[in-house]
């Protein structure tokens, strides 16, 4: 999941808050705490300049029961979108990516391998497999020209990458068509070059000529302003290993086989719902 697009997935405002009448649900209150909470936290020229100024929720309307129902931005006429790209820095240069093509897709997975979500101490990262690349990126309805990069215009290299996919999202009793946007990624060296507005606002402009106007993405941080949260839990299946190249460490008072043994999968489902087969 990743940063992504300006007019992507305007978060829904709602004139009621609770359209059928119950108070709020505890995951609705535990989103409306973070996100205030992360806004109280920000220092004012540390706040998201840029979404900011993008149709999507702001932390400031939280709690707003003014706000009509439905898009924040509404559609325009295709014929005023912006017909040619927006403009990359000289030394680069706009690329539709064929991800049928070996040599692309192989372009694509090494940017993504080297590049893309890692951990704090930049030690592991996602490793989608170029199959699977594949697979993600043409579902029914796909549009070839939502597969965007960037090259360097003196060595032809790949230095970022954006996508989206066409997506049927349900939103209360209306079903929207939109775009998922996904695999934001920019060459770590290039981090400073703010590249990922421009190439936010490019995959928008792309959305947008195919008369869609409104977005869905994830992103590993809180941004304005979340419509969903969620946690999830890994087990490991090789913990020695993970351990070995400090991707896990020991926990207090515990000893390497012990670890082993808590975390062992033993073939035996244990939940009382599960049959022994292993269907609900």
């Amino acid at each position: 999941m990743v940063d992504s697009n300006t007019s992507s997935g305007s978060p829904e405002e709602t004139q009621n808050p609770n359209p059928d009448g119950n108070a709020p649900s505890e995951s609705d209150l535990a989103l409306d705490a973070l996100a205030q909470k992360v806004q109280e936290s920000l220092a004012l020229e540390k706040r998201h300049k840029f979404w900011e100024t993008q149709p999507v929720g702001q932390f400031k309307d939280l709690g707003d029961t003014s706000l009509p129902e439905g898009p924040i931005e509404p559609a325009t006429p295709i014929s005023d979108v912006k017909q040619e790209p927006y403009n990359l820095p000289n030394l680069y240069e706009w690329v539709t990516c064929d991800i049928n093509s070996e040599e692309m897709c192989n372009e694509v997975y090494v940017l993504l391998t080297n590049n893309y979500v890692e951990d704090d101490e930049n030690m592991f990262r996602f490793n989608y497999s170029k199959e699977f690349l594949q697979w993600a990126l043409q579902p029914p309805g796909y549009f070839r020209s939502w597969h965007i990069g960037v090259r360097v215009k003196s060595s032809k290299k790949l230095v970022a990458f954006i996508t989206g996919i066409p997506a049927r999202i349900r939103v209360r009793d209306e079903v929207v068509n939109m775009a998922e946007i996904n695999f934001l990624c920019v060459h770590k060296k290039l981090r400073s070059k703010r590249l990922a507005p421009v190439m936010i606002k490019e995959v928008t402009r792309r959305v947008h000529l195919e008369n869609i106007w409104q977005a869905a993405y994830t992103a590993g941080v809180v941004l304005p302003t979340p419509i969903a949260t969620c946690q999830y839990w890994h087990r490991s299946l090789n913990p020695k290993k993970l351990i070995d190249v400090g991707f896990s460490r020991l926990g207090a008072r515990m000893t390497m086989s012990r670890t082993i043994k808590a975390l062992q999968v033993t073939g035996v489902n244990s939940h009382p719902r599960v049959q022994k087969d292993g269907t609900p």
